[in-house]
């Protein structure tokens, strides 16, 4: 028996495109909720997933609900996603030369039962001179990222080593959705 698809809660592409290329079957059902910007960061992020999973269940949108929310922080400081260039310029010269935590926040609705979970990764910076602060900011990248930054474009170039999992830096933390529902790929 198949299941019914797969409903992500986000508009994110990256989001979307993880899911397409391990070929889970989903829709997009984002939802607009208030979200947390303050207290601690796992918390933050878990909680922001929640909301938005169990605002797209109550619409009445039935089967499997995946929301997640990406926090990036140093300590409790949180880089959420910048407004405009120079909070994007300011958010990267704070992460340069620094590790930071990117913590990816998950949950899954199914059966009228939530399941969460946070993983964090670690990113270190290089140093970032003003010219490749520049030259990133104005690549424009940085809109509707967390932390002002995409490791897997241009952003790469900012990043030193990571300590965890890359598609959670991306925006979906693969390993922890799979323990969460580990016939995901095979449903």
């Amino acid at each position: 028996m198949t299941r019914a698809p797969l409903i992500l809660a986000s508009r994110s592409p990256q989001r979307r495109a993880i899911l397409e290329q391990l070929g889970i079957p989903f829709l997009v059902r984002a939802a607009d909720v208030e979200e947390l910007d303050a207290g601690p960061p796992d918390e933050v992020a878990v909680e922001n997933a929640y909301r938005k999973a169990a605002a797209v269940s109550a619409a009445g949108a039935g089967g499997r609900v995946l929301a997640v929310d990406t926090v990036v922080s140093i300590g409790a400081r949180m880089y959420g996603k910048p407004a405009d260039a120079d909070q994007a310029s300011s958010t990267l010269r704070a992460l340069s030369g620094r590790r930071h935590a990117v913590i990816g926040g998950l949950c899954l609705i199914e059966d009228g039962r939530s399941r969460t979970a946070a993983t964090t990764t670690l990113v270190d910076f290089r140093a970032l001179d003003d010219a490749i602060i520049d030259w990133y900011v104005a690549s424009g990248e940085w809109r509707d990222r967390a932390g002002g930054y995409a490791i897997q474009g241009r952003g790469a170039a900012l990043v030193g080593s990571i300590e965890g999992d890359y598609l959670n830096v991306v925006g979906l933390p693969l390993a922890t959705l799979l323990e969460l529902a580990p016939r995901l790929l095979v449903s």
